[in-house]
């Protein structure tokens, strides 16, 4: 069964090691944890729907307050502090396209809005309704989960948008395939969020992001239904698959994805290189990608991120590891390369013996696979450690932007020090740390994740975290950065979107929002 106020299952847990926690409160500071609001204190506050009565929408308070909120930071604090005080109206179940495109209908009759849900995993507000005079329909698809076709002479599934990572996985598997789009919420994000947030997978460098792996589809939009045909390339004007890539549900319901998928690769391996400092394992990456050398990933852990990630992990070899670094040079500068070989057999051992070479030109230590098989086993663990870290007094939050390599090197500083030094103005402490996590040709993604203590008052709770990501998206901007590589806008990133688009870009995505939805009822106010 899923959390409903917090991530993925309740039975599945991310333990703390006692080490762990002494590490986090000498960072941080003395603990203090405050018990969470009762789900029947929330469900009493809940009040009478708005909408008319329709066999596919479910009016129930419980089922409203579950869909009601997403995983950003300001959505914990709504709900387990007790201020989810927007709820949606009802919360729709189709199973087909027809089902959709009736609760369009449905949904205009009785003046409401639509919120698309599909895993309820977003990080940046996406489907949170923001009370406004309009009832809200919030409409999940998790019922629209089936391979509808799979053309194996092209190499083009298509799905229903709703299925989630591991379901579409498995039906892939079970004829031979892959589509290779792994993000950290694999276990509950769908394929039609993946598309309306340009999602990006662990594995992005070898199975592309969302965007080359989307083919085509179908859209319900309030004006009637959009089909993008799949063609291999066109010169046929804009491309209208851009449209829907980070629409976030405000021009319709994606209902259909086509995807180019993959035949199952015959061998991977995750692996780690230590490196004696953040220059040299930048420098590094930098160099693996830009000769081309095939790896489906490289992660690489700044210092802090390094500790940090280790001491949290709790495994007996991290204590022997940290000796046996320090013997050798490798001090608190060492920085940690995860990287990932995926395919043919021949073409797996030819570029693992590559970058093990070319990473100990830049005095990399190759490690072999026990750093890399513990992540490899844990990527979709990790975020449950957010759970259990809140029980102990302390709250996480993530941003992440992508910048050219010339930028790289000093914005990944930057950026933590701007969040801790938000934080030293409340006479706090906030632990910031980084890592490369998505690599490009011409830069990189940076993915920052920082601690901090929660406080009894949910108010200065968000005062503080609102600091914290204004300082640090300015900051990020100031080097060029976008304001999101992977997460998308949502509301969250709102507010920092202009000085990316310019004012006639936001024009523009205005005008294709009111081309598409001229009423306004979807999704309003995220994104634009």
């Amino acid at each position: 069964m899923k959390r409903w106020n917090g991530w993925g299952n309740v039975d599945t847990d991310y333990p703390l090691p006692p080490p762990a926690l002494d590490y986090l409160t000498k960072r941080l500071g003395r603990l203090e944890p405050t018990p969470d609001t009762a789900k029947e204190t929330l469900l009493a506050t809940v009040s009478e729907s708005r909408l008319p009565a329709h066999p596919l929408v479910d009016a129930s308070a419980e089922t409203r307050l579950t869909h009601a909120r997403g995983q950003s930071l300001r959505d914990w604090v709504d709900m387990r502090y007790g201020r989810a005080v927007t709820v949606p109206d009802g919360v729709a179940f189709p199973r087909t396209d027809e089902e959709v495109r009736d609760l369009l209908a449905y949904a205009r009759d009785a003046g409401a809005d639509i919120i698309p849900y599909g895993g309820g995993t977003s990080v940046v507000g996406h489907i949170t309704p923001l009370g406004a005079d309009a009832p809200v329909l919030t409409l999940s698809l998790e019922k629209m989960t089936r391979l509808l076709d799979l053309d194996e002479t092209s190499r083009l599934a298509t799905f229903q948008a709703g299925v989630a990572g591991p379901a579409l996985e498995e039906q892939l598997n079970a004829r031979g395939y892959t589509l290779g789009h792994f993000p950290q919420s694999f276990e509950y994000s769908t394929l039609g969020g993946w598309v309306a947030t340009r999602s990006s997978g662990q594995q992005s460098y070898h199975y592309g992001r969302i965007e080359s792996l989307f083919a085509g589809g179908s859209v319900e939009t309030p004006r009637g239904r959009l089909e993008i045909k799949p063609v291999p390339a066109s010169a046929a004007g804009p491309d209208l698959r851009e449209m829907l890539l980070g629409s976030e549900g405000r021009l319709g319901v994606i209902t259909q994805a086509k995807v180019r998928v993959r035949r199952v690769p015959e061998a991977e391996g995750f692996f780690g290189v230590f490196f004696p400092s953040w220059e040299q394992g930048s420098d590094a990456v930098q160099e693996i990608v830009q000769n081309e050398l095939p790896v489906s990933m490289l992660r690489l852990s700044n210092p802090l991120e390094t500790e940090t990630t280790l001491i949290l992990s709790g495994k007996r070899w991290v204590g022997l590891a940290e000796r046996g670094l320090r013997t050798i040079g490798y001090g608190d500068g060492r920085c940690l390369l995860i990287f990932g070989v995926t395919g043919s057999m021949r073409s797996f051992q030819r570029t693992r013996r590559e970058v093990a070479a070319l990473c100990r030109k830049h005095s990399g230590l190759f490690v072999g696979t026990v750093v890399g098989h513990t992540w490899q086993k844990s990527r979709f663990l990790t975020p449950y450690l957010r759970n259990t870290l809140w029980e102990k007094g302390i709250a996480l939050d993530t941003l992440e932007t992508a910048l050219p390599w010339s930028q790289v090197r000093d914005a990944s500083a930057a950026i933590p020090q701007a969040i801790v030094a938000a934080m030293s103005k409340h006479n706090e402490r906030a632990l910031a740390f980084a890592h490369l996590s998505h690599v490009y040709r011409d830069g990189a993604s940076i993915y920052t994740t920082y601690l901090f203590r929660r406080t009894a008052d949910p108010a200065e709770l968000l005062e503080r975290w609102r600091d914290m990501k204004h300082d640090a998206s300015l900051t990020l901007q100031k080097y060029g950065g976008t304001i999101s590589h992977q997460h998308g806008v949502g509301t969250d990133h709102l507010p920092y979107l202009p000085a990316e688009k310019g004012a006639l870009g936001m024009d523009a995505l205005r005008a294709l929002c009111r081309s598409f939805d001229p009423d306004g009822m979807m999704n309003p106010g995220k994104l634009v």
